[in-house]
């Protein structure tokens, strides 16, 4: 049987990561996808994601400055250009369920500079918004955009290059924990790891539960769209923000990025599923709910181009769990709901140190696994 220091279960953003971080640091890894490398039916595929240090949590403050600082590192190792800051703002409704003071003490806790803008402030800096009275804004200039498809080519393509010996189209069906470690069943034939990291995200739980363990997971399709702007130059990303509007309904977008187009979408779509029933079809409501949003919040967004779908594994709170499982310590997890990617080279950072039976550079306190798992039914 096949040894190695450390099996990496899933090849999106973190599991990627987290290879590309344990080779770094001389292990035997060997990593795991079911499917090809880039493949649609996750999380990590298609060109942006939001990167922010705007949280109205403190503990998720720090963990994106430490992201900012390997984001930096990784494209200094690599010769790419992953990042681009365009300035970020976050529409707090006064009479939703977020509080703006929550962004604002988390953001001078840490040091992030930021500023507190009313409706007329924004629209004076961003003629394209409307936004009505009773809306705060918190403007970070740091926010921008990560491109997440390269991105993840990147952390493979050096993975592989530090050594790691990536194995996409292979399924691992079973986890066997011995004496030795862990036993790696896989469609491909059996492995034995001292440790495994589980990035599989919604297919989490199909390797956790013969073991008695389970995590509670929402998963559901996602989608988002673009839009094409009349005047698309008026979106162009030294001259508009990336966007979050936080209320019951979340909704989020971009500037101009790689083509003419305004790409926005809702946050959690409730179209809850599991990944064998995925249809991969876009909701016409839920298209219908955005484009709404857009032509009273962005009205020179244009006409709908195109939706794409994604998947999320929503956990309670949508809480990061980043850690080894208390019953099986040489098992160590990572869950991202849905939010994960702009802290994708510090959480593989975490988990290669991790795996390795190290202590973590960064304060993980905040993302323990052992206070979401529960037994298996």
């Amino acid at each position: 049987m096949e040894e190695f220091d450390v099996a990496v279960v899933g090849l999106g953003a973190l599991g990627s990561a987290a290879a590309y971080h344990l080779a770094g640091r001389g292990a035997r890894v060997v990593a795991f996808e079911q499917y090809e490398l880039g493949h649609v039916r996750g999380a990590s595929h298609d060109t942006s994601r939001i990167v922010r240090t705007s949280y109205g949590s403190a503990a998720y403050v720090r963990f994106a400055q430490a992201a900012y600082r390997e984001w930096a590192s990784l494209e200094a190792a690599t010769g790419e250009r992953l990042l681009t800051v365009t300035g970020g703002v976050v529409f707090i409704p006064d009479t939703g369920p977020y509080d703006a003071a929550d962004f604002a003490r988390s953001l001078s806790e840490s040091g992030v500079p930021f500023e507190l803008l009313g409706p007329d402030e924004v629209r004076g800096r961003w003629p394209q918004f409307v936004v009505p009275t009773g809306v705060t804004c918190v403007y970070t200039p740091d926010s921008g955009i990560a491109h997440a498809a390269r991105t993840v080519a990147t952390l493979q393509m050096h993975a592989r290059m530090r050594g790691a010996d990536l194995r996409d189209r292979t399924r691992v069906d079973r986890l066997l924990p011995d004496a030795g470690g862990v036993v790696v069943r896989t469609s491909g034939g059996d492995v034995r790891a001292r440790r495994v990291v589980v990035a599989a995200d919604a297919w989490t739980n199909e390797l956790l539960e013969p073991l008695g363990i389970r995590i509670p997971l929402e998963v559901m399709q996602e989608q988002v769209s673009y839009f094409a702007p009349s005047a698309p130059e008026a979106f162009d990303r030294d001259r508009f923000p990336v966007w979050i509007w936080e209320d019951e309904e979340c909704f989020y977008g971009f500037p101009t990025y790689g083509e003419p187009t305004v790409k926005a979408a809702r946050d959690v779509s409730e179209i809850h599923m599991t990944p064998a029933e995925r249809t991969f079809v876009p909701s016409p409501e839920r298209t219908a709910e955005l484009a709404a949003f857009l032509t009273a919040t962005l009205p020179g967004s244009g006409p709908l181009l195109r939706t794409v779908t994604c998947q999320y594994a929503l956990t309670p709170d949508r809480r990061f769990l980043i850690g080894p499982l208390v019953e099986q310590p040489d098992i160590v997890v990572a869950l991202g709901a849905g939010h994960a990617f702009k802290f994708t080279p510090a959480i593989g950072l975490a988990l290669a140190e991790l795996a390795l039976g190290g202590e973590t550079t960064d304060d993980l306190t905040a993302f323990a696994v052992d206070a979401t798992v529960a037994p298996a039914m």
